[in-house]
Order: C-alpha cells, then structure tokens, then sequence
C-alpha cells in the first residue's frame, strides 16, 4: 500500500465525490484561492463527473439524444483548473484522527493513503434496492448514475418484448413511466402507497393516478412487489406480488433513495435520524472544523417544521457545494435550510408540491386547515386555457402557509414558485392574497390559481 507523496506548505482539500455538491465546492474553492495555496485532490469511483442525474430519466425517454448533454463539466475541464481529479477510485476509509483517507484504484485495485487540511464528504445516495429473490437478474436496473441510464438503454434495445414494470410512484418512478412510454413500452407501475406520488397527499396523488391510467399506463396501488421471475436463460420475465403477476422484459425499480453515508458512519460521523450526515448552516459536519458535507448525503433543516429532512435534489447539492466552497476557501456563507420544493411532470401532467403535506403537520403536532381549488392557466376565455387543481394548508389561528400542492397542465408546475417564496419569508395567506403577481389573459386568471387558493385559506382561518 503507498503512502501519499511528501507534503507541501499549501493547504490540502480532499473531496470525495466528483458529482454536484463535491465538484461545486473544489471549484467554488479554487476561485478562491489558488493552486500555489491550495492543492485539491478529489476521488470520484464513476465514469462521469458533474452530471444532471434529474436529467437521465429524459435521456432514456429520448427527449435528451446523448449523455454528454448532460454532463455539465468534464474531468479534464476539472483538470484544466488545477482540481487533482481521480476517476475511478473509490474511497473505502476515512480516518479522523489521522487526517487521512484511503481510496482503491477500481481499475488496478491499487490502494494509497492520502491526507488532508480539509475534507468534503459528497457521497451522494444509494437507490433503495429491496432484498428479494431475483432482484439481482439480468433487466432490472436502478437509475442512480450515468452508467446506470446507459445499462438501461442497452437493455431497452436489445429487450425480447415491450412490457415494462416500474417498482415505486415518486418522482423516478413516473417519470421512468413517462420515459417507458416514449420508448414504445407498454408500463406497468407497482406502488405500495395507496396513491403515487407519496409527496403529495392522497387526494392529490388520484389526480396523477387518473392521468397516468389516461396515458395507458396500468396502475397497480397497494401492492408490494416480492420477489423477481426470471426465464431459464436468467433473465427477468415477471414481477410477482402476494396476489398477481406482471410480465416484464425490463424492470426498472424506482422506489428512492437513502444517503449513501457508509464511510461517515464507519468514521463516526454525528448522522441524522433519516441516515443523513449533520451539518451547520456553514455545512461543517457537527464537531469537526475541517470536514464539510453536502448534497444527497447530508439532512437539512426544513424551514417550515423546524426538523431534520433528507431530500435528494441537485439544486441543494449545487447550493451546498458553493457554501462549502466558500467556507473551505477562506470566506463565509451558509445555507439556511429548505422549504421542500420539487416539481415533475409525467407526459404532459404537470406535478408540483411545496411545505408540509397534511400527515406532516399533524406528525409536528400543528393544527391546520385545508382548501383545494380548481383554476385555469389562463384567462378562462383565452385559448389553450388548461385546467389546475391547488391544494393549500394553512395553520389555523395564525393563518401562516404551511404547504402548497399543484396538479395540473402546461402553466401548472412552476407556480409552486411563488408558494416557496412566501414560505420561505414565512408569510400567512392573508398577506399572499396581495402579492402583486404579474397578470394578462394568456398567463394566468386575474387573479393567479394560488392567490385564489390563499383567498379561500384565509377566509377558512378568519372562520376557524
């Protein structure tokens, strides 16, 4: 085993993940300072690095032709800026103590140790894989990375059918569908929530049921899937429940994701209740001044509830990494915490949620009232007006936002925007009916579908 070479006078950063959070914090720390005062070594195990995840769902349905679209800056990009970028190496330890990790070579397994001043840990998440008979077969694939969208599509081409199963009904999970379709695939979704999208509440999550059937996707709700079939060439024919059967020449599991914190927990690392690493504002990891952590292998503090949450999502990944960045190359910046805001499509349904569903806000012991509005896009009379249903909470009494859910057509999905606004600034909905949103007939009703949803709460709170 080799030891790393002879220290310098210059500091060492050393990051463990060449993906959003990692690489935005070993550049944002390059502008920063220079190579003559930093040396900054990162390890990524893959073939890709800073690469839109989000994106390979579009990749796989065609609406993205080639994974260098992708890719949002290369190794040797990385490189060019002074970054020691190692492809194809796996970090297996970190030693506190030592200031130290080891990291193998997954090409000629080789193994060395290398030290560190400062230490970025940007291990991403793992897919939820469930432990059942043939979950391992040939054609069943998880879409976590790059490599794994392309082991996708190489099945998909090569396929001896067009029957598809889709285990889970969040956001990869529909959009696989989606992707699935685009593809020519008749889809089957097997979801063990008694609606999909188990970020929305269940009255929100029919609306997406419906218009998923209406796309000829064949929906499959409360149904756990317990083992894989395979035919006698290995390969996967089947998914098995405790009560059916569904046919599938590819299985494409979409259940989610944890954090991927084996070295940190390994290392003794304070980790969260949902397996995440704990940070403070300045992304430091608790109790330790020289290591920082971001992005999907981090909890965050949820600026509605007031607890820890983990949320795998590249926009928090890529705010992670500047803070860290920064914090590492000398200045000052943190990140306050999230509202939980996410937006998805399936065909042209529009998906979009914000705050607190209703299980949440009774699980942090608020009281609550609820209203759920039906809209337009547009001006009723303009054409292409397309319908949108709002739900919104608010708590009661105070009549502060508690959490916005919106489904519906083209216009629908970044309207949640405003809603993420005015929780973040911690608004009531009595103060949002007066937002000055912009307004003409081929974007939206006089008054904006969420300003109606606010007016309807805020009457429910002045009755409560």
């Amino acid at each position: 085993m080799n030891m790393s070479r002879t220290r310098d006078s210059r500091e060492r950063l050393v990051v463990i993940g060449g993906d959003a959070a990692g690489m935005s914090a070993a550049s944002q720390a390059r502008r920063l300072k220079g190579p003559d005062e930093l040396e900054i070594v990162a390890f990524e195990r893959g073939h890709f690095t800073s690469y839109s995840a989000c994106g390979i769902p579009y990749w796989v349905g065609g609406d993205v032709t080639e994974p260098e679209q992708l890719i949002a800056r290369t190794p040797e990009e990385h490189r060019a800026r002074d970054i020691d970028l190692r492809m194809r190496t796996e970090v297996m330890e970190i030693d506190v103590d030592r200031q130290r990790v080891r990291a193998r070579d997954l090409e000629s397994g080789a193994e060395s140790w290398t030290s560190y001043d400062k230490l970025v840990i940007a291990t991403g998440a793992r897919p939820i894989r469930p432990d059942m008979p043939g979950v391992d077969a040939p054609g069943v694939h998880g879409v976590q990375t790059l490599d794994d969208g392309q082991a996708l599509i190489d099945t998909l081409a090569h396929a001896r059918g067009r029957e598809a199963v889709v285990v889970g009904a969040g956001y990869i999970g529909v959009e696989m569908a989606e992707a699935l379709i685009n593809r020519g695939y008749e889809v089957t979704v097997v979801n063990r929530g008694s609606e999909p999208m188990s970020t929305l509440d269940p009255d929100m999550g029919r609306l997406v049921h419906e218009a998923m059937e209406g796309l000829g996707i064949t929906m499959v709700d409360d149904a756990a899937v317990t083992k894989v079939l395979t035919g006698e060439d290995g390969r996967v024919r089947a998914v098995a429940t405790e009560n059916a059967e569904y046919p599938a020449d590819v299985v494409v599991l979409g259940i989610g994701v944890r954090p991927e914190t084996t070295l940190a927990r390994a290392a003794g690392l304070p980790l969260g209740s949902h397996g995440g690493l704990l940070t403070d504002l300045a992304m430091r990891v608790r109790g330790h001044e020289n290591i920082w952590a971001g992005g999907d292998c981090v909890e965050v503090l949820d600026l509605v509830s007031g607890q820890e949450r983990h949320i795998a999502l590249g926009t928090h990944a890529n705010k992670h990494g500047q803070v860290i960045g920064t914090g590492v190359g000398g200045g000052y910046a943190t990140f306050p915490g999230v509202v939980g805001t996410a937006v998805s499509k399936v065909c042209d349904l529009e998906i979009a949620r914000t705050g607190l569903r209703e299980k949440d806000v009774r699980r942090v012991g608020l009281q609550f009232v609820s209203v759920t509005i039906e809209s337009t896009s547009r001006a009723g009379y303009y054409p292409g007006a397309s319908p949108m249903t709002v739900k919104m909470l608010a708590e009661r009494r105070t009549g502060r936002l508690l959490g916005v859910q919106i489904v519906g057509r083209e216009g629908a999905g970044k309207r949640v925007d405003i809603a993420a606004v005015a929780l973040t600034a911690g608004m009531t909905v009595e103060q949002m009916t007066a937002l000055d949103l912009g307004y003409a007939p081929p974007f939206s009703p006089v008054w904006d579908p969420v300003l109606v949803a606010a007016r309807k709460a805020a009457a429910k709170v002045r009755a409560s």
